[in-house]
């Protein structure tokens, strides 16, 4: 009988326990990780343009560049590279005990291969793109999988111009998102993405994301947590330092908002990894659970992609 008690009792996790085994994997990481591996990106382009200035935040700056130069830098890029951000974390709920069951880690990652150069309708690019984004529970006995899920697609981009100056890009998709498990435990959906980023100057960007797709069988309700698209707010300090981001994700019929919020901090010039901070509040986090209203801060390493903070 003492067994089964102890058995069925969720051990205490203390929060300095939590950070520490962070600390840990910060150290490995930052010791076993190459340095900047990634391209230049339009950061490198409208430094070059604009003379290393800083951008004034009250402005709406644009960088100058026709678009012969456009697309032939974008053309010149690596063929292979990060689609989303790549990124691993570990925290604990803010509306929960924390301990074994609810504590984890969380970690995504995305990358595209670009199947064709701007040679499409509209100069537009096309990438076959996957994104996987895997909950941990690493503080369990055996530190099981609660859950992976699997995101490829097909995704058209484009950038956008106006008077020589860029203004935003353009992105339309098809992706399937499931997560690979049967019966009454499968979650799956096929669907049609449209989105754009508005650049507002060097520092802000804005960005739309809607959707619509087909719902699998156990997950018919999926909408009605997930809703129909976001609106994400982004801030770049200078010298690409420091990053934050607010994602906002309406419900079906706006009965509430699932919120993200995003901290990047990138400690030395030659790294191209960043501190994370993120919070996530709401619901359809993951694919198992939805329904389920979840309040998690995590903490841990971020490698951002060309495009930056891009959802």
């Amino acid at each position: 009988m003492k067994l089964l008690e102890k058995s069925m009792k969720s051990k205490f996790i203390h929060p300095v326990f939590v950070v520490y085994k962070l600390l840990v994997f910060v150290f490995i990481f930052l010791v076993s990780s190459p340095a900047a591996t990634q391209p230049a990106e339009l950061k490198s382009l409208w430094d070059i343009k604009k003379g290393n200035e800083k951008s004034d935040v009250r402005k709406a700056d644009y960088l100058n560049i026709t678009e012969e130069e456009l697309f032939e830098y974008f053309d010149a890029l690596p063929s292979f590279g990060m689609f989303h951000d790549n990124y691993f974390i570990t925290g604990m709920p803010t509306n929960k005990v924390v301990n074994d069951n609810t504590a984890d880690a969380k970690f995504q990652i995305s990358i595209s291969q670009r199947l064709t150069k701007s040679i499409l309708p509209f100069n537009s690019t096309l990438l076959l793109t996957y994104s996987q984004k895997s909950f941990w529970d690493i503080y369990k006995d055996s530190s099981p999988f609660a859950e992976n899920n699997y995101n490829p697609g097909l995704t058209l981009v484009r950038p956008i111009l106006r008077n020589n100056q860029l203004r935003g890009v353009g992105v339309i998709a098809f992706e399937h998102e499931s997560n690979g498990l049967d019966s009454i435990s499968s979650r799956s959906w096929n669907y049609f993405v449209v989105s754009g980023v508005y650049f507002y100057n060097a520092n802000i960007s804005v960005q739309g994301k809607l959707w619509a797709g087909w719902l699998g069988d156990e997950n018919k309700d999926l909408l009605k947590y997930r809703g129909h698209g976001l609106l994400a707010l982004n801030y770049r300090g200078s010298n690409d330092r420091f990053w934050a981001s607010a994602i906002i994700n309406p419900t079906e019929k706006f009965k509430s908002i699932n919120t993200t919020i995003e901290l990047n901090y990138r400690p030395s010039n030659k790294a191209n990894q960043y501190l994370f901070l993120q919070w996530y509040n709401g619901y359809g986090e993951s694919l198992i659970d939805y329904n389920q209203y979840t309040s998690m801060v995590r903490v841990g390493i971020c490698i951002k992609p060309s495009m930056r903070n891009f959802y």
